[in-house]
């Protein structure tokens, strides 16, 4: 897999490339990953990015040029690569965007800044994409946050594949708790199920607890699942108190 990233500060993404396991997954060619200053297709002598925008307001809005030409550069490279702008505009990522992205050859993110891109730019654009209902100084952030969900998903970059398929949202739930050593700590105790070495009960319990925790935490996930008969019932007790 293939990350391409179009960006006016591309040392944002040296800790990214360099460090953890993320870092390790880049060294070792676990997938490829480029970040392009957008200034390099920039026109001399100053290089400009950025304009005044038509009909007045605030801020500046990045011109069309510089992209045209990083992304069709970029593009030759990797024909088959999504193209994502990252805007407080675009629909939410979620866990099954990410996993859908680790299935595809590559993704082009497109980093905006200022008070946003010219709207022209957007033709150019696959999907759009926020991380939050909140406004942040460049779209650098929500890039590092989506190259990092979709990466953890490419086989061979997680020591072991299972932990990202027990994630969190991985199946529409909240994680079952963890715990390691020391058995008892504080006056608390790690649940006896878990050490007795039966494997069917661990992992009934996990279930259980992945579905008590997204009812106290998450209920609105619950309503898009669609629960088998045991879900449903431990579901119905936990409602009524009975479990």
């Amino acid at each position: 897999m293939r990350f391409d990233v179009i960006t006016l500060f591309p040392a944002m993404f040296d800790p990214l490339m360099h460090v953890g396991v993320i870092g390790r997954a880049a060294a070792k060619r676990v997938f490829d990953i480029e970040v392009h200053n957008l200034r390099d297709w920039a026109d001399p002598p100053h290089y400009v990015v950025d304009d005044a925008p038509y009909g007045g307001g605030g801020g500046m809005v990045m011109k069309p040029e510089p992209v045209w030409r990083a992304l069709s550069a970029i593009r030759r490279q990797a024909p088959d690569s999504r193209v994502v702008l990252t805007t407080p505009q675009g629909k939410t990522f979620r866990q099954q965007d990410a996993v859908a992205f680790s299935h595809t050859a590559g993704v082009i993110f497109l980093c905006g800044r200022y008070e946003g891109v010219d709207e022209r730019i957007r033709s150019w654009v696959d999907e759009e994409y926020s991380i939050g209902d909140y406004v942040l100084t460049g779209g650098e952030y929500a890039a590092l946050v989506m190259v990092d969900a979709i990466a953890r998903l490419v086989p061979g970059v997680l020591g072991n594949d299972a932990s990202a398929e027990d994630d969190s949202f991985s199946e529409g739930l909240l994680e079952y708790p963890h715990y390691t050593r020391p058995v008892e700590f504080e006056g608390m105790t790690v649940p006896s199920v878990l050490v007795s070495g039966n494997h069917g009960e661990i992992a009934r319990w996990r279930r259980q607890e992945s579905l008590r925790r997204t009812l106290l935490r998450r209920p609105d996930l619950l309503a898009m699942l669609e629960l088998d008969d045991a879900d449903r019932r431990f579901v119905d007790d936990l409602r009524k108190g009975n479990a």
